[in-house]
């Protein structure tokens, strides 16, 4: 049915192409070319140069690249300029991994300036063999030598002299530490570097502009935290690094003030952070169920709809939302609230109230007795919160809604009542602080109470 057709060898084709390029100067002639057409300016990155290229680069490199190259066939002036990261913990954790260094305190041991260095070299190392995976894919750039980057890696720290050849104007000869804060500079092209000396004073220089016009200001705000390097954490790198684990949950009770034997019933997948709970959040617009648990008559107010719901059903079957992340073996169902109550002698329920008649009520948290919540402003102190401390500010708030019109409390999973650290996430720190909560976050960098 079909004529038959030669086997294609498309890597022998990939090099030949590379080779003709080299052979005839084409990038250099394209660019003579279009010098003094219409400009269209391009950074490509920058990613991280701390691990080979992996095939997602490669797939975004070829994008950018046909960009690129649509523009030049339409005779533009271009910069051609590519990036390289060179801050941040990934680069720094795989840097602590090459020493054996496994705490901040042993940074801080081995030397700071050591200890940069070695990340520099590292970066200098990775951008390498990165230029020379990006040549072998055809990318079109004002790339630096590769060698010459091995070089100033080898040579960085001391007080040898290296000469570096830009892909621009003479020869420099200078300490390597000294050639490495230019790189990248209009003068000497190349690839820019976010450890130079420009990007740095740059940044430096705006925010002074931004302290000038009044634009900087001392707050807190909540963020990933890494305890063993002492430093904050990405998005990118807490979302790389997300995997399924199992752990207890808890329900908690929290007395109602001025009201005996009634509780606000809370359930919670981050018991740590009870430590730095400030307030509880309702939905206004809910229905709350008041039931009376015939063991110790103590009432409870939660979610009318989470009395019988039947939490994580749909994971239970499905898993949660990754071939690998199935439900952990040996686990049944989770019970419902009414199931646990009635496990414990039953209950009687006693009627039913709106979420916004519980707004405003006081109540006492598990940890008031901690330094961080009797501390006035909070912990840290916050000089402009002064007038109250977390154990003083005990309610229930409108848990509001978010940039879409969605209530933050919805029932379902939980109780319908959402206990508010503001020290301990983002969502409850921008609700925190729109309420005047006072920020407990009980932790040292370190990680530790």
């Amino acid at each position: 049915m079909f004529q038959p057709v030669s086997d294609s060898s498309f890597v022998p084709g990939e090099h030949s192409v590379l080779k003709f390029w080299t052979q005839h100067d084409t990038f250099r002639r394209l660019r003579e070319r279009n010098r003094g057409g219409k400009r269209w300016s391009f950074l490509d990155g920058p990613i991280t140069a701390n691990n080979p290229m992996g095939v997602h680069h490669a797939w975004g490199r070829t994008y950018k690249d046909t960009y690129q190259r649509f523009f030049a066939m339409t005779g533009h002036d271009q910069r051609y300029q590519n990036g390289f990261d060179c801050q941040g913990l990934w680069v720094e954790v795989e840097v602590e991994k090459q020493l054996g260094l496994g705490t901040k305190t042993a940074v801080n041991e081995y030397g700071i300036d050591n200890f940069v260095n070695e990340c520099k070299r590292r970066v200098l190392r990775f951008a390498a063999r990165q230029t020379e995976q990006s040549q072998r894919l055809g990318y079109w750039m004002e790339w630096d030598d590769p060698e010459q980057l091995r070089t100033l890696a080898e040579h960085l720290g001391t007080d040898e002299q290296v000469t570096f050849q830009p892909p621009r104007g003479e020869a420099v000869t200078a300490a390597a530490h000294q050639v490495v804060e230019k790189l990248g500079n209009p003068e000497w092209g190349g690839s820019y570097f976010t450890f130079s000396t420009e990007n740095n004073e740059t940044i430096w220089d705006f925010l002074k502009k931004c302290f000038t016009r009044g634009k900087i200001y001392q707050g807190h705000d909540v963020m990933p935290w890494s305890g063993r390097g002492g430093s904050a954490y990405s998005q990118m790198e807490i979302a790389e690094g997300r995997k399924l684990t199992t752990h207890k949950s808890v329900f908690v009770r929290f007395p109602l003030r001025d009201r005996d034997n009634e509780f606000l019933l809370i359930w919670t997948t981050t018991p740590w952070t009870l430590t730095s709970n400030v307030g509880a959040a309702v939905n206004p617009d809910l229905d709350y169920v008041k039931i009376k648990a015939n063991r110790d008559d103590a009432v409870y107010y939660f979610a009318k709809e989470n009395l019988n719901y039947q939490r994580l059903s749909t994971e239970f079957r499905e898993g949660f939302g990754r071939p690998e992340w199935k439900w952990p073996k040996g686990l049944g169902k989770l019970k419902t609230i009414a199931q646990i109550f009635k496990e414990q002698g039953g209950f009687d329920e006693l009627g039913v109230v709106k979420g916004a008649e519980l707004v405003g009520l006081a109540y006492e948290g598990p940890f008031d007795d901690l330094p961080a919540q009797q501390s006035d402003g909070g912990f840290p102190v916050d000089e402009n919160n002064l007038a109250v401390n977390g154990a003083s500010w005990h309610q229930v708030i409108d848990g509001g809604r978010d940039s879409r019109g969605n209530a933050h409390v919805v029932a379902g999973e939980g109780t319908g009542i959402v206990h508010m650290a503001p020290g301990c996430g983002d969502i409850d720190h921008k609700i925190g602080v729109s309420v005047g909560m006072p920020v407990i976050a009980p932790l040292h960098e370190d990680g530790t109470y």
